[in-house]
């Protein structure tokens, strides 16, 4: 029992950054769009939408444990990709930091879709979550 509450722990740990950036991002969208256009990113307003999907239900999947596997793989290919994106630029003050932050996140995802969510999750629940 122990194992599976640190397991709940943890996911409600990796989630919170999530959904807070994605609600941010929904409450935001038009400014959102504009910063992603102004680092170059194609198609503003459908990245932004796309990110803020991927930011707040992939938070939201790792939190109650839904679909918990296919979300940590997509979130830690996101925090790779977010990593290099948004802050592989080591001449701005705290993006290595930030950089390290994502790589450091995208483990803690692997960890997740490799052993799954533990026994306090919706997967639990409809048979999914033992270890692969």
């Amino acid at each position: 029992m122990q194992q599976n509450v640190v397991a709940l722990v943890g996911r409600v740990l990796l989630s919170i950054i999530f959904i807070v950036a994605g609600y941010g991002k929904l409450t935001a969208l038009g400014g959102t769009a504009g910063y992603f256009g102004s680092i170059g990113l194609p198609v503003p307003m459908i990245t932004a939408v796309l990110v803020t999907a991927v930011e707040l239900l992939g938070g939201i999947a790792i939190l109650v444990g839904f679909f918990t596997r296919p979300a940590a793989y997509v979130l830690a290919l996101f925090c790779v990709a977010s990593a290099f994106i948004g802050h592989g630029d080591f001449s701005v003050a705290g993006n290595d930091i930030h950089f390290m932050k994502n790589l450091a996140m995208a483990g803690g995802f692997l960890f997740v879709a490799t052993f799954g969510p533990g026994s306090l999750s919706v997967d639990a629940r409809r048979g999914v979550a033992a270890a692969a």
